[in-house]
């Protein structure tokens, strides 16, 4: 038995939890900040050139929780479609304010070239309790399919399918974090009475390409976008990253649709999945935000280089 399931304070190891886990994992939750005033209160100030709809809302408390996605007002059917998702890991902080400086500060200056289809917080109850998972101990990001249960993840598949798009291109949000150890990966284990050992956490920023249609090109341009705002991630002794292996510098490649990730729910040819990382001693918050707007600003621009 690994110790980091063994040692978790709910269930017993090996066996996987009841709804009575569950609810006792639940009752430990707690808000630790405002989904509201950082999140809701900042897309009052999106500009005309994008409209808001209001997708859905979360049942755990539909008035606190809605859901928003900004589109751009201008649509041209002849012109790609490019989504960028942010906050389906409420806890990973830089995706979801990452999302929103691009949409405040730097969206506008693409519509020229792309429809822009924006959502920056995915999982606003998880933002809010700094959670991986939902109030029913699921994960978002393995949930994209329509029958999962998650309302983060069928709530967006049903507004995306309803308004018709086809992505040419997906960026997705996110961050690995040393609680990725300390607690989440424990908390699966526990959840699903299993072991697992944890995985040396990446020092860097990273991207997660798509198995299916890894776009090396794609990614590296993302990578060198990044690096100008902070490190990338080295691969390990064993030459890999979170235990995959690097077909290009700061590259990883998963199976998105069969893990039934957001990143692959779009079959997007161009897909990418950010990986910043806020626990180094050179990162800041501001860093974090900053490296989330250069990868967005690097996809797009490949894009726009490449006239695709």
């Amino acid at each position: 038995m690994s110790e980091n399931a063994s040692n978790y304070p709910i269930g017993e190891p090996g066996t996987p939890w009841t709804s009575t886990e569950k609810q006792a994992w639940l009752q430990q939750q707690t808000i630790h900040r405002s989904y509201q005033d950082e999140v809701l209160s900042k897309l009052d100030g999106v500009s005309e050139a994008f409209t808001a709809h209001n997708y859905g809302a979360l049942p755990y408390d539909s008035a606190r929780y809605p859901l928003w996605a900004f589109t751009t007002t201008n649509w041209q059917e002849n012109k790609p479609c490019v989504l960028v998702t942010g906050g389906v890991h409420g806890y990973e902080t830089s995706g979801v304010q990452g999302a929103i400086t691009f949409l405040l500060e730097h969206a506008h200056a693409y519509n020229e070239f792309v429809n822009l289809v924006i959502v920056p917080c995915v999982s606003p109850w998880g933002y809010e309790t700094i959670n991986r998972w939902n109030v029913d101990a699921v994960d978002p990001n393995r949930s994209f399919y329509e029958t999962s249960g998650s309302k983060e993840a069928t709530q967006l598949m049903s507004f995306v399918k309803s308004q018709g798009f086809e992505f040419l291109c997906h960026i997705d949000l996110h961050e690995t974090t040393d609680t990725d150890n300390s607690e989440f990966r424990p908390a699966l284990a526990a959840r699903d009475g299993i072991t697992m050992d944890n995985w040396e956490i990446p020092d860097g920023f990273y991207t997660v390409a798509n198995t299916a249609s890894p776009q090396l090109d794609f990614q590296e341009a993302v990578i060198s976008a990044v690096e100008k705002v902070t490190h990338i991630a080295p691969a390990d002794a064993n030459g890999k990253i979170i235990g995959q292996s690097v077909p290009t510098r700061g590259v990883i490649c998963y199976d998105k649709a069969s893990l039934f990730l957001c990143g692959g729910f779009t079959n997007a040819p161009f897909a990418t999945t950010t990986e910043v990382y806020p626990d180094s001693d050179s990162a800041s918050p501001e860093i974090c935000i900053a490296a989330q707007v250069a990868a967005i600003k690097g996809a797009l621009n490949y894009l726009v280089k490449n006239k695709l």
